[in-house]
């Protein structure tokens, strides 16, 4: 095996790309049991004659590919298909896989990742790589897909997931949701949330943002939901006048029953806790943080995990943004505050290769954050929104590296911004801000 992320090293592979994920899934809430079939279409990148995806905790009982009945293999996280011939590069085949057991969250140095019970229900937390919990896949961002998931629960209980709910058939006291999603999504984005949700749409606080909003929840908290999150309305508005259209048709919140220490971006929806309906500024700026994740994350997903700036500190320099626009703070004065607490913190970390330890390090998200800022203060403006409009068009669906980001920049401004961003990606130091 060779190594697709030196950040997730038992993750992914170099082997094959996945074009398409079909997955079909037999879920019971009460026992935590979940039994899959997938059917995959590849696409192979080298000669081969074994086929290696990523599977976590859950067994198979059976492998076919292009259908013939072929071999397997489980170890550790790694399934190995062994089809009876040998396969050339750039060969397009179907493996279907039949598997079951009681998912569970990874343990990782990132806490624990993937399939997740709630006190009623089920929270999918993909990131990094903690998809394989639940499905067998090629667990990198780098290896988009298109993704139809089907998903049979008790009647009481919805689930949602990616793209638009294309069906629901009800039999026997349950229920079969079918989603599907066309645009592209990476592996750690794929979901399902199950619970007793109803879903609603999400009224504006003052006029409609520029795609329709949902929310799914249970009916208790309804009414609450609908006074925190109006606000999205704009908030949708600002982040598309500063980053370019929303890539996506529409955009959903579901808010779970239990408390979240941290809400979750999925693709296009995200996830909260009823803790993150208080009306307050740290609730707020992780709802509008979240949002942001569309653009720079799922639209625009990393190539490597080194990267992780390109996602989290794009995300909160659109917390700064809103704030602004909210009347929260200027978002200059926000980049000030957060440049003294950085400063007085350890300098040991390099924004551009933090590490895999360090990867969801807060000071990755700061720095990250005033990286833009310093950028935007030397450039101007609107030459700053050009960027980041031309970033998210050119890219849009596709993936992203920080050189990718600097030579666009280059191209926007006319020379190179590498003076100015240098220090702030590749120097432990943090870098004085621009006056």
């Amino acid at each position: 095996m060779t190594a697709v992320d030196s950040y997730t090293p038992d993750s992914g592979t170099t082997m094959l790309r996945v074009e398409h994920y079909d997955l079909t899934l037999d879920y019971r809430i009460a026992p935590n049991r979940l039994a899959g079939h997938a059917r995959l279409r590849v696409r192979l990148l080298e000669d081969t004659s074994a086929f290696e995806l990523d599977l976590a905790g859950l067994q198979v009982s059976k492998a076919i590919v292009d259908g013939t009945r072929a071999r397997w293999r489980q170890r550790g996280r790694k399934l190995i298909v062994q089809p009876r011939r040998t396969y050339q590069r750039g060969t397009v085949s179907t493996v279907e896989i039949s598997y079951a057991g009681n998912p569970q969250p990874a343990m990782g140095m990132w806490g624990d990742v993937g399939w997740e019970e709630l006190t009623d229900g089920v929270l999918v937390a993909g990131q990094p790589n903690g998809a394989a919990t639940w499905f067998p896949c090629n667990d990198h961002p780098s290896n988009k897909a298109d993704f139809r998931i089907s998903v049979l629960v008790e009647s009481p209980y919805a689930v949602i997931s990616n793209g638009r709910l294309v069906s629901t058939s009800r039999k026997a006291g349950r229920t079969r949701w079918v989603w599907e999603s066309q645009a592209p999504l990476a592996p750690y984005l794929a979901t399902v949330q199950i619970g007793q949700y109803e879903t609603t749409e999400l009224a504006p606080a003052q006029r409609p943002g520029p795609v329709p909003m949902s929310i799914a929840c249970s009916r208790g908290l309804r009414e609450r939901a609908q006074r925190a999150l109006g606000k999205q309305h704009d908030m949708m508005r600002i982040f598309s006048d500063w980053f370019g259209p929303y890539p996506f048709e529409h955009y959903g919140v579901v808010i779970t029953d239990d408390v979240l220490e941290i809400p979750l971006e999925s693709q296009p929806l995200s996830i909260l806790g009823p803790n993150h309906l208080a009306a307050t500024w740290e609730a707020e700026r992780l709802v509008a943080h979240e949002m942001a994740h569309q653009w720079f994350g799922n639209s625009l997903t990393l190539t490597h995990w080194s990267d992780i700036w390109l996602n989290e500190g794009f995300a909160c320099y659109a917390e700064w943004l809103w704030a602004q626009a909210a009347g929260r703070g200027r978002t200059d004065e926000l980049a000030r505050i957060h440049w003294d607490l950085l400063d007085s913190q350890r300098q040991d970390l390099v924004l551009a290769d933090p590490g895999p330890a360090d990867m969801f390090d807060d000071r990755i998200y700061k720095r990250g954050a005033l990286t833009l800022h310093a950028l935007r203060l030397r450039i101007g403006d609107e030459w700053f929104r050009r960027l980041l409009r031309g970033w998210t068009q050119r890219y849009r669906h596709g993936y992203v590296t920080t050189a990718d980001f600097l030579d666009l920049a280059a191209e926007v401004t006319g020379s190179s911004v590498a003076p100015i961003v240098d220090p702030w990606l590749y120097e432990e130091r943090l870098p004085q801000l621009p006056s």
